[in-house]
């Protein structure tokens, strides 16, 4: 009889999903994938579902499908909520696995900096739910407004990004366009002048983490758009109404969205001693330090290289590629032959509304309209289906022609009472 080892990955991200397909139809590798939700989720696009750019489906993609015609891979839905390492096991909310190695891909959750009440008042954005939730709040509140009539000029209705990285930035220029586009066609009897898409940075440029060309430009095309820029100033807390800057000022707000930084996922179990900022300290290959059959890949990992001393950036393609490696490793007859892995920066990339974007290479950097269309081509490359790419493209197309949208939905749960008979 065959011996398979079982291989338990916990996330189904960008990291956890590239290395379980790489394992996918190998008869010596039997692989338990784990995720409480039952599908992928392409994470640069949320901003677009919050926007009502394009429909959740487009960008979520069911497990049970990606792997229907496995022969040996399972999905099961649930949360782990603890690693026993000394039994070669996990506890999740309903079942205990048992496992020959373990892979951690559980990626991160948006980081609040221990302020309970903007983790409890304002919106985060990292996953569907969040999206949807977004989109949900801003479409309401023009909704009441409209209908109680109040007034526009208490700054209630005000759009606060907070945080001036690519997500920041492309949910302002997104939302900037919806307020010169789309907004006085849905709601033709009010005006929009003191309607404010506001973003605030901790720095002086949007951006921060790319070239100064595309710092500059991101700027110029974040005002074109109408976007008030706060630069070098800190939320230091937010009450519902009111978002309070370090720098003293006051800004009137019922629509925060967190985009200011990330932390881990970490799971109970395992030791301090394997933790560093909130992520799994790893080796070159990914092998969690103090255990021979755990490993962290993606955003959740902590690589120390030459190239990077204080570990990898959390972006996309470095959760790719090492997912790719760690299951290439793990089809080779000897840990000997194992390769390490490093990360070779492709270069990043925003946009920032219509016919305005910024992209860094290595070798160059460019940017506005050719910048936008690399970046609408590659982001459509990287959606897994062909249905969902027409229908991203589709969805695109639309809104380039008409300067519009039909995705404006607003779902809000039925909350059923389960003790009325």
């Amino acid at each position: 009889m065959e011996i398979r080892d079982k291989i338990i990955v916990i996330g189904g991200g960008f990291a956890g999903l590239q290395f379980a397909k790489k394992l996918n139809g190998n008869r010596t590798k039997k692989l338990v994938m784990i995720d409480k939700a039952n599908h992928h989720m392409f994470q640069p696009l949320f901003y677009q579902v919050a926007c009502g750019r394009i429909e959740p489906s487009n960008i979520s993609f069911p497990f049970r499908k990606i792997f229907q015609r496995s022969k040996n891979i399972q999905f099961r839905m649930t949360e782990v909520k603890q690693i026993i390492p000394s039994e070669n096991k996990i506890i999740t909310e309903d079942h205990v696995f048992h496992y020959d190695k373990l892979v951690i891909a559980t990626g991160c959750k948006t980081n609040f900096f221990g302020n309970q009440k903007m983790e409890n008042l304002a919106f985060g954005m990292k996953n569907t739910q969040e999206a949807i939730s977004i989109r949900n709040h801003v479409l309401l509140t023009f909704e009441k407004l409209i209908i109680e009539k109040s007034r526009s000029d208490d700054g209630n209705w005000n759009i606060v990004i907070v945080g001036s990285g690519p997500t920041g930035v492309e949910l302002a220029g997104a939302f900037a366009e919806m307020k010169r586009e789309i907004l006085p066609r849905d709601y033709p009897r009010m005006n929009f002048d003191d309607l404010e898409i506001i973003l605030v940075s901790s720095t002086e440029k949007p951006l921060a983490v790319m070239s100064e060309e595309s710092q500059e430009k991101s700027e110029k095309y974040l005002k074109d758009l109408g976007v008030r820029f706060i630069s070098n100033d800190r939320v230091t807390d937010y009450d519902g109404d009111r978002v309070y800057l370090s720098s003293g000022n006051i800004i009137p707000s019922n629509n925060v969205i967190w985009a200011a930084g990330v932390t881990g996922n970490i799971i109970e179990g395992l030791t301090e001693n394997s933790i560093k900022n909130n992520r799994y300290i790893v080796d070159r290959y990914n092998k969690i330090v103090g255990f021979d059959d755990i490993y962290a890949i993606g955003d959740i990992a902590y690589m120390e290289t030459p190239k990077y001393p204080n570990g990898h950036p959390q972006v996309a393609n470095v959760a790719i590629n090492q997912g790719k490696n760690l299951a290439k490793n793990f089809l080779k007859k000897s840990e000997n032959e194992w390769q390490p892995y490093e990360y070779d920066d492709k270069g990043s990339m925003a946009t920032i509304g219509k016919h305005r974007a910024v992209v860094d290479l290595p070798k160059f950097k460019f940017q506005g309209i050719f910048a936008w269309y690399f970046w609408m081509f590659l982001h459509l490359m990287l959606i897994l289906s062909v249905r969902n790419k027409l229908a991203i493209f589709f969805n695109w197309m639309w809104s380039y022609i008409n300067r519009d949208s039909s995705l404006r939905l607003i779902i809000i749960p039925n909350k059923k009472n389960k003790t009325e008979q």
